[in-house]
């Protein structure tokens, strides 16, 4: 019996050690990553002497961070979160759905997480989406370029 149960041990690690060399690796977003983008994007902010709320979320629009600078408006939180959440869902720019709803299509309007609204960028690494960064709280485009700051400090 000892025989048989030391087989059937075996045997299942064996399968087990084949099925997690089959499993393919998926990357993330890890907070020293998320840092690296934030330390940046508040950078530029800092240069172009505009607060606003900075927001990161990961491929499935789950918070990874979020803060509303000092003298962002409240608004800005909810904009920024929403902007990245966009970014993530759809792997495209905010900016995409601000110009596709501004030619007429407003139908696009009733899918979940869009949002057209200058500002949030997908994260993407090697053609692979991880997330979404977001600014809110200065003219769409300023927002736009500090989330693309936060974007470059990740590629170097």
């Amino acid at each position: 019996m000892s025989k048989l149960v030391s087989v059937i041990a075996l045997c299942g690690a064996i399968s087990v050690n084949v099925l997690a060399a089959e499993l393919p690796v998926k990357h993330y977003l890890d907070q020293t990553a998320v840092r690296a983008m934030v330390k940046a994007a508040q950078a530029e902010a800092l240069q172009r002497n505009v607060h606003v709320t900075l927001c990161v979320v990961d491929e499935s629009g789950n918070l990874l961070y979020l803060e509303k600078g000092d003298g962002a408006a409240l608004n800005t939180i909810q904009f920024a979160h929403k902007k990245a959440r966009h970014a993530a869902s759809y792997g495209s720019p905010s900016k995409n759905a601000q110009d596709a709803v501004r030619s007429g299509d407003v139908d696009l309007l009733s899918l979940p997480d869009y949002f057209p609204n200058q500002g949030g960028l997908p994260i993407k690494v090697n053609g692979e989406l991880l997330g979404g960064i977001a600014a809110s709280g200065a003219s769409s485009d300023v927002d736009e370029a500090i989330a693309q700051a936060g974007l470059d400090a990740l590629r170097k």
